[in-house]
């Protein structure tokens, strides 16, 4: 996997919530042409995706075998990934799962948990602008977003290569004081059959039932992720009951995600104190039966893994099944000193190409 790209500071542009007195471009050509124009190359496109009411800058970033990914610039939400697969007729699938206008896809999560008594989500209301782009031979492109919120600069920068994608999150603290940060990047990831869908590579993991982090972009709110499914002829609904915050050990290579649940895969609070103990690997496998198809999810900088599947509650988002899971700091929050940095990142590889 090719490293992320460098980059050469451009006056970023900015299109949220603009003031009076600022000079950028207000009507949507204007303001895609000056991206464009500013940031725009082979493989970055600058396009608006909204509706007549509403304005969504967005950027398509696609590589020379075709692969593709949209990103909606003012909530830094990727709504689409199309890897190519060589068995299809147009030789792309859509692996994400989401639902207009911004739900599902992939999602990247911030919380201030310095309070004990207060979540503070950090992006609500921030003004999204793009900082940079750059590209390596249209084989790897790369867009680079910002924004602020309060004493804290995010960096948030998405890569498309010809085999994955990824996804990495830059937090500078510039306060005066510390903060305590709760993060996840979450995917959704879109499912032909619920039966066919499961995830390897984490047996042996301790995991406790937990809710995920509230979003925006959220498909099931983090009350219905806990809440008991109703069993079928073929499924058990949801999983057994086991209290949140009770800590249990994986057993199986393949956990099926047909039954509902919501899990984060971590090292248990009272494990981290001993001298030695068992990590989470850095990487685990999304397997679809349904299209023959694999996908690795490698995480960099978290400490947890969260997965969850809505089991019949996906029935009233559609015919397609999806499950939702990616690289989270849920349990154990992580701490920002002022003037130091703080970096995650997913990516999404797979080698179905063949």
């Amino acid at each position: 996997m090719a490293s992320l790209l460098p980059f050469s500071l451009h006056k970023p542009i900015s299109f949220c919530k603009a003031s009076s007195t600022s000079t950028q471009p207000t009507s949507p050509s204007s303001l895609i042409e000056s991206l464009n124009d500013q940031f725009g190359r082979k493989g970055i496109k600058f396009l608006d995706l909204g509706d007549t009411n509403n304005i969504t800058p967005s950027v398509e970033l696609s590589v020379r075998n075709g692969s593709s990914l949209k990103l909606q610039i003012p909530n830094a939400h990727i709504t689409s990934y199309r890897p190519m697969v060589s068995w299809k007729d147009d030789g792309f699938e859509e692996v994400l799962y989401t639902l207009a206008p911004s739900k599902g896809g992939v999602a990247l999560l911030l919380n201030d948990v310095t309070s004990s008594s207060t979540i503070t989500p950090v992006l609500s209301g921030c003004e999204w602008f793009v900082k940079d782009a750059d590209s390596d031979s249209f084989d790897a492109v790369q867009v680079e977003l910002s924004c602020r919120s309060g004493g804290l600069e995010i960096i948030y920068i998405v890569t498309l290569y010809t085999e994955s994608m990824a996804t990495a999150v830059i937090v500078n603290n510039n306060g005066r004081k510390p903060v305590k940060l709760t993060s996840a990047i979450l995917s959704h990831f879109k499912f032909t059959k619920r039966s066919g869908s499961g995830i390897q590579g984490l047996k042996g993991c301790s995991y406790c039932f937990q809710p995920p982090l509230s979003s925006p972009f959220e498909l099931l709110t983090p009350s219905e992720a806990m809440k008991a499914d109703e069993p079928g002829f073929f499924s058990k609904g949801s999983e057994p009951s086991i209290k949140p915050g009770q800590w249990t050990t994986q057993d199986v290579l393949i956990t099926i995600l047909k039954d509902k649940m919501s899990r984060v895969y971590s090292v248990p609070p009272s494990e981290r104190s001993k001298p030695f103990y068992r990590t989470l690997p850095s990487k685990y496998e999304i397997i679809d039966q349904g299209k023959e198809l694999w996908y690795r999810v490698i995480r960099m900088g978290y400490d947890d893994i969260y997965v969850s599947s809505p089991g019949s509650y996906s029935i009233k988002y559609g015919r397609d099944y999806f499950i939702c899971t990616g690289p989270a700091s849920m349990v154990v929050p992580v701490t920002v000193n002022p003037g130091e940095t703080w970096r995650g990142a997913q990516v999404i590889e797979h080698d179905n190409l063949t």
